[in-house]
């Protein structure tokens, strides 16, 4: 509930208060952004409790300082010296009193625990690092050091790598405490480095109680003041959309996260109700096990893809709320091609490539759901819809499911023959969509189509190590055309990000990165 009694005193300004709650669909994993890989992880704390050497813009895709107030990058684009930012200090928590501000120190520590699995709090808490991973972090980073006396920190590459800078405003790139590990490691507790985390952020951890609330405090000692508009920011785990909107309507919740998009018209015409809406940085797609066969032939995922019907599911799943997906990329990318096209939906064409590659009767074949995704909202409905389509032209599927985690175990596995999945861009460059999700150093990670093309490779290479950003966009526009010929994956849906929330909430902006951000926000 919304209360509003008495004045509390920051170092910089009186801030009322003022506490905003937050309905939001799923309990935390631990509140470790090192370890976060989804954007309901990096909404509960990389963008309340912590900071980044360098961020992007609250609302846009644009870079800015953070805990680097500048930086440098060397003639030959391998060395990035970083100028810290002095004066931050690390949240005062009943488990940690800080006796030093942010260095050095913190980021080394930070990335030499993704990136050395033997160095002594690693080893003592064991866990995976599966962005730093994903982004060939581990494979880049040649060497960090620290320099100026703590106030500065050197970053030599291996290689030129052009998205370097946007990968450090990544939410896993959050800057931990390694004072706060070392006491962790001293009292013989590391893994309360998730679970009674300390960052730099303009909120401050009070508790977690399991599957109902997260509580935070506003920080009154936030390097940026005026981004503290709350005293208090409570998360209330709310599963069920509809119960979301009811809070919403009632004011017991301010802001509300998913809303249900046949839900959307009618909190438009509610006059206690504000929806903000934005373009989103997202797609959803259906990815072919490329090493399951007949799913290797070119002209069997031509006829699955060629089956479809995309604008029912955009008009049934989506509400009419969604636009079509083609390239593998969505379109607020640059370098996204306007120019491909699907090929036209035709049953008959479908049947006759499934006869040509030996298949004149169909085949059966595992199609794997989520129950739910952020980039759809009935991927249900979505693969039943499939399911029907390609039963058209002789393919028979079954319907698989699991809970999440086990689901994405099981998908990074390969065990599934096609997968209904999707993405959420969390940094603007082309390297997270074409890299990530489609090429041959991923087969092992997100690219769930464990595809290969050399040639799409050695364009999607030589873009990251190109740094004039149109020459980069001509090889990301080759390689978006060898994806479209060889179709390892069916695009399905680029969906538009809506967010109701109370009209007495100010300042609040879309994050087309995907975790909704509280910094800046206030209330009436």
């Amino acid at each position: 509930m919304l209360m509003c009694t008495h004045a509390i005193s920051n170092s910089n300004a009186a801030v009322l208060d003022k506490t905003l709650v937050y309905c939001f669909d799923a309990s935390p994993t631990g509140f470790d952004a090192n370890q976060a890989r989804s954007i309901p992880e990096y909404t509960t704390h990389s963008s309340p409790l912590y900071n980044r050497l360098v961020d992007f813009k609250r609302g846009e895709t644009r870079l800015e300082p953070s805990l680097a107030e500048r930086w440098d990058i060397s003639k030959d684009g391998k060395v990035y010296t970083f100028y810290l930012r002095r004066g931050v200090k690390f949240h005062t928590t009943p488990w940690f009193k800080p006796t030093r501000e942010f260095n050095a120190e913190d980021v080394l520590f930070t990335f030499e625990r993704m990136r050395n699995p033997n160095m002594p709090f690693r080893k003592a808490y064991p866990v995976e690092f599966i962005s730093f991973h994903h982004f060939g972090l581990d494979k880049i980073i040649s060497r960090i050091e620290a320099l100026d006396e703590g106030h500065a920190v050197r970053f030599t590459l291996n290689t030129v790598h052009a998205p370097f800078l946007s990968k450090l405003a990544a939410p896993f790139a959050s800057i931990l405490s390694a004072e706060y590990a070392a006491q962790l490691l001293k009292e013989g507790d590391p893994s309360n480095i998730s679970w009674k985390p300390v960052g730099t952020g303009p909120f401050i951890f009070q508790e977690y109680v399991k599957d109902a609330t997260i509580r935070f405090k506003g920080n009154p000692e936030y390097w940026k003041p005026d981004e503290v508009q709350l005293s208090r920011l409570i998360f209330d785990i709310t599963p069920d959309a509809a119960v979301r909107v009811q809070k919403l309507k009632a004011n017991e919740c301010q802001v509300i996260s998913n809303p249900r998009l046949t839900d959307i018209s009618a909190l438009e015409r509610d006059p206690n109700i504000q929806v903000a809406q934005s373009a989103g940085f997202n797609m959803s797609y259906l990815a072919y096990n490329t090493t399951h066969q007949p799913l290797g032939d070119v002209r069997v995922r031509r006829a699955l893809d060629m089956a479809i019907d995309k604008k029912a599911i955009i008009d049934q799943v989506y509400a009419g709320r969604a636009q079509i997906a083609v390239a593998p990329v969505p379109p607020l990318q640059w370098s996204y091609d306007k120019t491909l096209q699907d090929a036209p939906r035709d049953l008959e064409k479908a049947k006759a490539l499934l006869k040509e590659a030996g298949y004149p009767n169909g085949f059966t074949l595992s199609l794997w759901s989520p129950h739910s995704i952020g980039t759809n909202p009935n991927p249900q409905l979505t693969a039943a819809m499939i399911q029907s389509d390609w039963k058209k032209i002789g393919v028979q599927s079954k319907i698989v499911t699991h809970e999440w985690g086990e689901f994405i175990k099981r998908a990074i596995n390969g065990e599934h023959d096609v997968l209904l999945i999707g993405g959420i861009g969390t940094f603007p460059d082309p390297d997270i969509w074409l890299q990530m999700l489609s090429s041959n150093a991923a087969r092992n990670g997100i690219n769930y189509s464990r595809w290969r093309n050399q040639a799409f490779d050695d364009l999607i290479q030589k873009a990251v190590q190109t740094v004039d950003i149109d020459e980069r966009t001509q090889f990301y526009l080759k390689a978006q055309r060898i994806f479209k010929q060889e179709q390892p994956f069916t695009p399905i849906a680029y969906s538009a990000v809506y967010q109701p929330i109370h009209k007495n909430v100010t300042g609040f902006k879309i994050n087309p990165l995907g975790p909704t951000i509280f910094s800046g926000v206030g209330l009436k």
